[in-house]
């Protein structure tokens, strides 16, 4: 099992962002960049076969906000996370948590488990 704290992803990741499309892809290749350096200084090992990828997304503020939204919002984070581990993203399943906690600026914390009977 390994634990990793990621940055809030930026308001441009939104799927209800209305910002050129452009805006949108420098915002998540620069987030994408983020979280894949934070996994490699964490030294967060890759899981041997598939995988439980739970995030609880930790908010910036008391605003409510849809799970779907906030998986899709990671989307980059997600694929830096899977880059960082050499591993296509393909092996984890995702379970989200919605935290009622917040946390200045916001933060997705991470934690993967190996799925137990997974064949590598």
């Amino acid at each position: 099992m390994s634990d990793l704290t990621l940055p809030w992803p930026p308001a441009a990741c939104s799927p209800n962002a209305r910002l050129h499309w452009t805006k949108k892809s420098r915002a998540a290749k620069a987030y994408r960049a983020a979280c894949h350096l934070l996994t490699k200084q964490a030294g967060v090992q890759a899981p041997q076969g598939d995988a439980l990828l739970v995030l609880e997304f930790v908010p910036p503020d008391r605003r409510r906000r849809d799970d779907d939204n906030l998986l899709a919002m990671f989307k980059a984070g997600r694929d830096g996370l899977a880059d960082a581990l050499g591993i296509d993203d393909n092996v984890f399943s995702t379970q989200i948590v919605v935290s009622k906690d917040t946390i200045k600026g916001g933060a997705v914390r991470v934690r993967i488990h190996a799925i137990e009977g997974a064949v590598a």
